[in-house]
């Protein structure tokens, strides 16, 4: 009977597995405002949004190839099919080097403009 009751008592329930001050300095205020939200938060939220992004990304891509690869093992000799595997396969590392290319990109902008490009910071007012 407990364990009903229990599944109706709500709970606190937290997504977030490790402190902010280990996955972004950034995100932790100082002081006694620390607990109230700035503007500087959407550096957070976009850091946590291109985190998930790219994770995605890459598992699509993984997911893509071994897809294109099991299309390409049961194709049976079947040009069409084959020729849909090898499609498939394709798309996939092409997708991967995109991401790839784009992040040297951003790198290199960097590195001749000096501008900090693969970063998104707020400046503060002071």
């Amino acid at each position: 009977m407990s364990k009903l009751l229990n599944f109706f008592i709500p709970k606190p329930v937290f997504a977030q597995t490790q402190k902010w001050e280990i996955i972004n300095s950034k995100c932790v205020g100082t002081g006694e405002l620390s607990d109230v939200p700035t503007i500087k938060g959407f550096e957070c939220l976009f850091f946590n949004i291109l985190q998930i992004i790219t994770t995605l990304a890459g598992l699509i891509f993984f997911f893509m190839f071994i897809i294109g690869g099991f299309k390409y093992l049961t194709s049976g000799g079947d040009p069409k099919k084959t020729a849909t595997a090898s499609s498939t396969l394709t798309m996939s590392i092409i997708g991967l080097v995109g991401v790839i290319v784009s992040w040297l990109i951003l790198l290199l902008i960097k590195n001749l403009t000096g501008v900090d490009v693969t970063t998104f910071t707020i400046p503060s007012g002071n």
